[in-house]
Order: structure tokens, then C-alpha cells, then sequence
């Protein structure tokens, strides 16, 4: 199955893609530059616009606009046609250290938008990341409700929502688990292991859910990514062009493409090189439209 390059984006770590069914559009992020990027598929047009801080992760809103995983928390922003970007951050992060940002993060299936924080050094192997859990109205700081990872990573949720997925992607895990998730209370509990990534090739890194229910991971290091199906079997595994894929997303009008995002090192000079693209695949099977950020309240005392 032959992955195309649809921007040669060149990101030095491109992640979080999500497609909007009524602008025909992908978005994604470059981490370190703070930009938010737009690819238009039936124009091919590319826009883009720059993030105060350091740009993890994105979902969009229910009226309207971004709700953004950050550095410092949880913002709200508004791209304009002319390149600027209206950002407000909306509830802040207490990190345990000063070198931590957000990290990958997604809506569940009721609009609450979860996000990890890591340590920029990977290297410096701590485990000091957490999961925090934003809802609309909600107040600052918001507090963690998941702890003791080093570089989370791999959100996803089942079609009825009553499964979470999460990975750590540090070398030192390369772990998938499985949480039975309370779709009331936003609550996951029962942590089991889904997938042990050690043995297979590549680390787990951004994921996606099909229609099927299957877990779909950009397998980093490998080129790859793996399909799981829900009792944790390897179902099949797609190539793309590069070495460090990042995170996947269903989009398309039937929404059987699956967009992915990449890294380009940065010892990367290769003027050939596809690394840092976002590539497309059609992989057989549909995905799920991605839930807007906003769909409860949070009852603040």
C-alpha cells in the first residue's frame, strides 16, 4: 500500500492531525515552532499560523475555533484568514518541573479533551509526566488524574467509549494499556496491558480508533503503523516513507484516509528526505469523526 506525500511540510516534529469534514481540511501542529498548519484537499492550498508557546495538541471546539494543549495549559484559539491567531489561555498546568509542555492529547467521546505532559529531554528518562483532563468552564489549575509516565502518548477511545488507550513512548516502556473508561464521570479505571511494543518494531506514539473499533499506532523508529484489533492482536502493519511517523487520523469524505504526521530530525539535510511530511494512506476501513471539545459542563464549587 503506497503512502503519498500530500505537504512536504518538513516539521521538525509534525503531530496531531484532525480533519474538519466542512472545510474539506487537515490541521496539524509543529511542536517546537508552536504552528498550527491547514492543508486544504481540494485546493491543496496550505496556511499557516504561529502558537505563543510550544503547540502539542489540538481539538476543535464546539463553537468554533481550537482548544490547544500548550506548555503552560489548556488554550483557546481562533486562526484568521490574514495569518494571525487570536490564543487565551483558558486553564493553566502546576508542571512538577519548569522543562515540561503538553503532549499528546484528544477528546473522548463526550467532548472533554485529555492531554499528557512530558520533560523536554527524553533523555533525562523522568517519570514525571501526568494526564490531566480539561472540561468546558472549568477552572485553573487543572489537576492530574493520571501519574508516573515518562512520554505519554497513543490516546484513543473506543467507537462507544467505554475503553481508553494510552502508551508511553520512551524507550524504557514502550507500553500500550487498555483503562475501562466511565463515560459519566470522564473517570478511567482497571488499567491492563493492551499491547507490549518492546518485541515489535518501532515505539508507540500517536494513535487512531476505526469504525471497527481497531487501534491504529505510529510505530516511531519503524516506518510503520500498526493496527490492533480490541483483544490486543497485530493485525496488520502500513509502511510510509519515513522513519519517525508520528500520529494518525482518519479524514476524507468517507473518512477511510488516514492522515499521518512525521518528524524530521534534525541532523536531517538530506534534500531528498520525505521526513517531517504528512503523508496519506487508504487503508481499507473507516475511521470515526473526532468529537468537538465542549459537549458537558463542569460544575465548579
Amino acid at each position: 500500500m503506497q503512502a503519498e506525500l500530500i505537504v512536504d511540510a518538513r516539521n521538525a516534529v509534525g503531530e496531531s492531525p484532525v480533519w474538519v469534514p466542512e472545510e474539506n481540511a487537515l490541521y496539524w501542529v509543529n511542536i517546537p515552532s508552536g504552528g498550527l498548519q491547514r492543508w486544504n484537499a481540494s485546493s491543496g492550498k496550505i496556511q499557516g499560523w504561529e502558537a505563543p508557546e510550544m503547540l502539542a495538541c489540538i481539538t476543535r471546539h464546539q463553537d468554533g475555533g481550537w482548544v490547544a494543549g500548550m506548555e503552560s495549559g489548556f488554550f483557546r484559539l481562533h486562526p484568521h484568514d490574514d495569518g494571525s491567531l487570536d490564543s487565551e489561555l483558558c486553564a493553566s498546568v502546576e508542571h512538577s518541573r519548569t522543562d515540561m509542555r503538553l503532549n499528546d492529547g484528544r477528546c473522548d467521546r463526550q467532548g472533554r479533551f485529555w492531554a499528557g505532559s512530558m520533560v523536554l529531554n527524553m533523555g533525562a528518562n523522568a517519570d514525571e509526566g501526568r494526564m490531566y483532563r480539561y472540561e468546558a468552564g472549568q477552572r485553573s489549575p487543572v489537576e492530574a488524574q493520571l501519574s508516573g509516565f515518562i512520554v505519554p502518548n497513543g490516546l484513543g477511545f473506543s467507537p462507544d467509549g467505554r475503553t481508553m488507550y494510552l502508551s508511553d513512548s520512551h524507550p524504557l516502556i514502550q507500553q500500550i494499556w487498555a483503562f475501562d473508561y466511565d463515560i459519566d464521570s470522564g473517570t478511567p479505571s482497571n488499567r491492563r496491558l493492551f499491547v507490549d511494543m518492546m518485541p515489535l518494531a518501532g515505539r508507540p506514539d500517536g494513535a487512531a480508533v476505526d469504525a471497527d473499533g481497531c487501534y491504529w499506532i505510529c510505530a516511531n523508529d519503524a516506518g510503520l503503523i500498526h493496527r490492533f484489533t480490541p483483544d490486543g492482536r497485530l493485525d496488520r502493519s502500513l509502511e510510509v516513507p519515513v522513519k519517525k511517523p508520528t500520529m494518525c487520523a482518519f479524514g476524507g469524505s468517507r473518512l477511510d484516509t488516514l492522515y499521518v504526521t512525521s518528524i524530521r530530525p534534525g541532523d536531517d539535510n538530506d534534500p531528498q528526505s520525505l521526513a517531517g511530511g504528512v503523508f496519506a494512506l487508504n487503508p481499507g476501513v473507516k475511521g470515526l469523526a473526532e468529537p468537538a471539545f465542549g459537549g458537558r459542563k463542569h460544575s465548579a464549587t
